[in-house]
């Protein structure tokens, strides 16, 4: 049993499933136009990138007894890979797939948590030209996977996050648990240079719960939510 452990409770809402299977779909029509628009383009077809920097993660969300969290930002590592798909003159589908740390620091205990994530965002790009580079703004939705996770404590202990969807009572109060699954919607915007060189501020706003259901539990208004924003370099080939 852990000292100072935050809680880790949720029922899953009907509603919530709805809007989830809304994304997967919105995602998959944006991914299936590109495939149509990049077979019609007159542009020069697909580019790559690399891109990395820091994003300041928390998370967000209710208590168990419906409080708002009020968490603390930790610095984590941002880098990865991206590909633009051309659709028509200065618009682009951008899929990307990247390492994300992500996590939080708990108001009262202090325990910092860490879990590292595989995100395969899709994001809908505008490049217009603007000076003698490009301009870009960005949104479209992502989905994470978590690959695995740690939490600090305040004495210098360390736990190994466990990943379930679903969890007993004896679960909650023994170990951290955690859904593997995000999801969410992804925002940027930045500046492309005539040499190929980027920088660009993001944001991820979380829609998926990240906490477990808890079997048993009806009065459960537990709701965490990764959110963040960065500041990250690219190179565009």
């Amino acid at each position: 049993m852990h000292r100072n452990r935050p809680v880790h409770l949720n029922n899953y809402s009907h509603k919530r499933n709805i809007h989830m299977k809304g994304m997967k779909l919105l995602a998959a029509g944006i991914l299936f136009t590109a495939a149509v628009q990049a077979q019609t383009t007159k542009s020069n077809g697909v580019s790559f990138g690399i891109r990395a920097g820091v994003n300041f993660q928390n998370i967000n969300g209710r208590s168990f007894s419906d409080n708002k969290l009020e968490n603390k930002l930790v610095p984590r590592l941002q880098a990865g890979v991206t590909a633009d798909v051309p659709l028509a003159d200065d618009f682009y589908l951008q899929p990307g797939l990247l390492y994300s740390g992500k996590g939080t620091k708990f108001k009262g205990s202090n325990d910092v948590l860490n879990i590292s994530y595989l995100d395969v965002p899709v994001t809908f790009l505008y490049k217009p030209v603007l000076g003698k580079g490009r301009m870009m703004l960005g949104v479209g939705p992502y989905v994470g996977f978590a690959l695995n996770g740690k939490v600090t404590q305040e004495d210098g202990d360390k736990s190994t996050v466990k990943f379930k969807n679903t969890i007993t009572a004896s679960e909650a109060i023994s170990d951290y648990y955690y859904r593997r699954m995000d999801a969410g919607a992804n925002l940027l915007f930045g500046y492309e240079m005539s040499s190929r060189l980027s920088l660009q501020l993001n944001a991820q706003l979380g829609l998926q719960k990240i906490n477990p259901v808890i079997e048993g539990v009806s009065n459960d208004n537990t709701a965490y939510r990764n959110t963040g924003f960065g500041l990250s370099l690219g190179y565009h080939f």
